[in-house]
């Protein structure tokens, strides 16, 4: 199905956060990155936003065929603009994940998308992993190995996520496959951006504390902090991960406080859940690069550069996308499953044995 050698791969990403679909072009044989192509970006509307939130929570049985519709078609809209394409990687989009208990759900039919866009889509990227005893997240971590190479790295590196939750990924770029012992470590950090999101919806009617302009006029209340970091994952070891929600009670920890103090407070908290992951890497990193929406928070970036002892950089300083680096990582992982290879590991997930996870749908 798809042609030997070097690929244009498609990838799409609409993260927790719920601000809409990014779409970027990877050229890739599945093994290494031999460049990038060209991305895009389909914000939700409000309207769409309120549907898809209140998508959040729900399993298999719910009816969520509006939420889906919408996924679907932004897909459709953004993944439609781009040509010479070989294959896609759609995530969709994840409305509850419980890996340990009922799975992991993600809405939005690839083959509805293969028919559209007239390329074999890869899909339901987590399943797999999930039913092997894996936690089915993060997944960007191979690619992130992939990328430690493209840009040169020679000594151990951290790749910091700071979506609507956070997830940190431990490379090793001297060894010779991401799922090779001692390559990889990976999980979530804990939450990030979806409870000061949550909070400035609540509160302001916005959608995110935008260069951290509130949360710059608070001062963080440290008794919150302290009840925050007491919760029991930060005291598993990893690899773990959460579901969006899985700290709503944040909120409530800072509801007596005003609108500046509470964003510092959960961006202060953001920045503690990385803190306390830094503990597991098996090496202090060279640099610790951030991705995700958080690096555009300066207030969060200078919470982790006072408290770490290596650089915090946002991944641009090397040369990689921020915005668009999820998305890349989904086009990567399209190639991998499509040519048999393994997405996931033991040290990224917990899965069992290292695995491929995806399902693939041709257009008639």
């Amino acid at each position: 199905m798809l042609k030997a050698g070097k690929v244009r791969a498609l990838g799409a990403m609409s993260g927790t956060s719920l601000d809409g679909v990014d779409a970027a072009v990877v050229e890739t044989d599945g093994r290494a990155i031999f460049g990038f192509g060209d991305s895009a970006y389909r914000p939700y509307s409000e309207t769409e936003r309120k549907v898809l939130r209140a998508a959040l929570g729900k399993w298999f049985e719910s009816d969520l065929s509006a939420a889906e519709q919408i996924v679907e078609q932004a897909h459709v809209e953004v993944l439609g603009k781009f040509a010479e394409i070989d294959i896609v990687g759609f995530h969709g989009q994840t409305v509850a994940h419980d890996p340990r208990g009922r799975g992991t759900h993600q809405i939005g039919n690839g083959a509805r998308l293969a028919q559209e866009l007239g390329s074999p889509v890869v899909w339901d990227f987590r399943t797999a992993d999930v039913r092997l005893g894996g936690e089915g997240a993060p997944l960007a971590p191979f690619f992130h190995f992939a990328c430690a190479q493209y840009i040169g790295a020679t000594e151990p590196l951290a790749f910091l996520n700071l979506g609507g939750v956070g997830n940190i990924t431990w490379v090793d770029p001297a060894k010779t496959s991401p799922e090779e012992e001692g390559a990889l470590l990976a999980f979530d950090t804990g939450p990030a951006n979806a409870p000061i999101n949550d909070l400035v919806q609540e509160r302001l009617g916005l959608e995110c504390d935008r260069d951290g302009v509130l949360a710059r006029k608070g001062k963080v209340e440290t008794g919150a902090l302290e009840l925050f970091l007491d919760d029991a994952y930060f005291f598993k070891l990893p690899p773990k991960s959460l579901d969006r929600d899985a700290f709503a009670d944040m909120i409530d920890l800072v509801r007596e406080l005003n609108d500046a103090d509470a964003a510092a407070t959960l961006t202060g908290m953001a920045a503690a859940a990385v803190l306390r992951a830094m503990e597991h890497c098996p090496t202090a990193p060279e640099k610790l690069l951030v991705t995700g929406g958080g690096r555009k928070n300066p207030v969060m970036m200078k919470m982790l550069a006072a408290a770490l002892d290596c650089p915090v950089i946002p991944v641009e300083e090397v040369g990689l996308d921020g915005d668009m680096l999820e998305a890349q990582a989904f086009a990567y992982l399209a190639v991998r499953v499509a040519r048999g290879l393994p997405t996931s590991c033991r040290s990224t997930t917990g899965v069992r044995a290292a695995v491929g996870g995806g399902e693939i749908s041709a257009p008639d």
